[in-house]
């Protein structure tokens, strides 16, 4: 990355997956740079980047998402067929049919979203519900979803210098379309991110309140699952099992949702905290849940096996509350490596993991 915080190429070219860094990939991915800096030179940003920024951002957050090197060049390339004189043909002539047909479904997403914009107004949750629906159907790859995400999550962290009107349009299409797509491919980071970015331009008080109040509460929260995360580390260690135990971070924007669901404060929500235990094996897991149980008392009800019954998107993994050593509710996660991946890049995973063993941060 430049001193001036921008990206460049070789920033994407280290965040190629492993098991895919090999010069065919690396020589496909400079290629892909090339011609999109060509077709984009001269233009300029809202913001007052390059325009060339965009589709770099779009291939790194696709290559940080371990997708293969044929997504990454379309990435870089998406916005080359309407902004330029470039056509399909060429991209096929210069970067194979596998390439030229990602970007030419990129392109149809642009018209469905455009057709979007256009009836939001109008939109209830039975019309987005089909936008969604449209989307996945008329990408025949689903790689073309995911650079179509990509692409909508960096154009909703440079919102910014849009008109009001227009930003509150795009974050309601976002929150209405595109974090349930990236929730219904399992793409946890960035649906949580696009959720949380929506709700700072729909309703920039609010957001700003309760960042506010996760900054002010947060040394005594941290301290709190410390302690606990401690107390399970020296009991899992007696019992000769192995395992990654972290706090989980809260969202903005699920905090805010609860607030209104429950019509509860924000110390009612913020209060409930949450830990993620990452294990070997299912067994260890199981092994794991009885140990909890063992240290805090269960909250009846609030107990979930989606290991033996997996979410729709794939998810897998243990959900508990207990009572911590305070009295206040503790939310555990638990899961496997396996499971974990899964959890973090949904769908993206198949490319991101071909090569096995754990993520390498």
């Amino acid at each position: 990355m430049s001193k001036q915080g921008l990206l460049d190429i070789s920033d994407i070219l280290e965040r190629i997956p492993p098991g895919e860094r090999t010069d065919g990939a690396r020589a496909l991915i400079e290629r892909a740079y090339t011609v999109a800096e060509r077709a984009h030179a001269g233009q300029i940003r809202k913001s007052g980047e390059p325009y060339i920024q965009h589709p770099l951002t779009v291939a790194f957050l696709l290559a940080d998402l371990g997708m293969d090197p044929d997504t990454i060049a379309a990435g870089l390339l998406h916005d080359v067929v309407e902004d330029s004189d470039i056509d399909l043909k060429r991209l096929a002539q210069e970067f194979g049919p596998d390439v030229a047909s990602l970007v030419d479904g990129v392109t149809k997403l642009e018209q469905i979203d455009r057709f979007s914009q256009k009836s939001e107004g109008l939109r209830g949750k039975q019309e987005s519900e089909s936008l969604r629906k449209m989307f996945i159907a008329m990408a025949e790859d689903i790689r073309v979803v995911i650079i179509k995400l990509a692409d909508r999550l960096h154009n909703m962290r440079t919102l910014a210098p849009l008109p009001e009107e227009r930003r509150k349009m795009f974050a309601r299409e976002t929150l209405d379309i595109f974090a349930p797509l990236a929730n219904r491919l399992g793409v946890w980071q960035w649906k949580w991110e696009l959720e949380d970015l929506s709700l700072r331009h729909l309703d920039p008080t609010i957001y700003a309140e309760i960042a506010a109040l996760i900054t002010e509460r947060q040394p005594e929260r941290e301290a709190g699952i410390q302690r606990h995360i401690e107390v399970l580390k020296r009991k899992l260690t007696q019992e000769g099992i192995e395992a990654e135990i972290t706090g989980r971070p809260k969202h903005i924007y699920s905090i805010y949702r609860k607030m209104q669901r429950k019509g509860v404060p924000f110390n009612q929500v913020y209060d409930v905290r949450g830990i993620r235990v990452i294990t070997q094996t299912v067994s260890d897991c199981y092994h794991i849940l009885g140990i909890v149980h063992g240290l805090w008392n269960p909250i009846p009800g609030e107990f979930d096996d989606y290991i033996a019954t997996p979410k729709d998107n794939m998810y897998q993994s243990l959900h508990t509350a207990v009572v911590g050593e305070d009295g206040k509710t503790l939310e555990v996660q638990i899961r496997t490596w396996e499971m974990h991946r899964i959890a973090e890049y949904g769908i993206a995973a198949h490319w991101r993991y071909k090569e096995g063993g754990k993520r390498d941060e």
